[in-house]
């Protein structure tokens, strides 16, 4: 089981899971959606393609960019397309 874990609340939980480059990248259904406010930020990895970020609001705080996933993946990184990952304060544990 891995839970994320951030402001005192389980933003994610699920007995499934993938690790990548030592982040626990969680299926889509096992976030809680409504902590999740879409961001414009973006970045690039070369081997799995373009992220896209989530800011987490929990009891009124705000965790900038702290989630992120790949909504296209190159092939390598298709195990992962949409999965979220957490970091920037967010406790991950296994």
């Amino acid at each position: 089981m891995a839970k994320a874990i951030w402001n005192n609340q389980v933003v994610a939980e699920s007995d499934q899971f993938e690790i990548v480059e030592g982040n626990v990248y969680f299926p889509p259904d096992a976030v809680k959606r409504e902590y999740l406010k879409p961001s414009n930020t973006s970045t690039h990895c070369p081997w799995k393609g373009d992220a896209s970020y989530f800011t987490l609001t929990v009891d009124g705080k705000e965790n900038v960019d702290a989630a992120w996933y790949y909504p296209e993946t190159f092939e390598k990184a298709a195990h992962i397309k949409d999965h979220i990952a957490f970091w920037n304060g967010v406790a991950v544990e296994q």
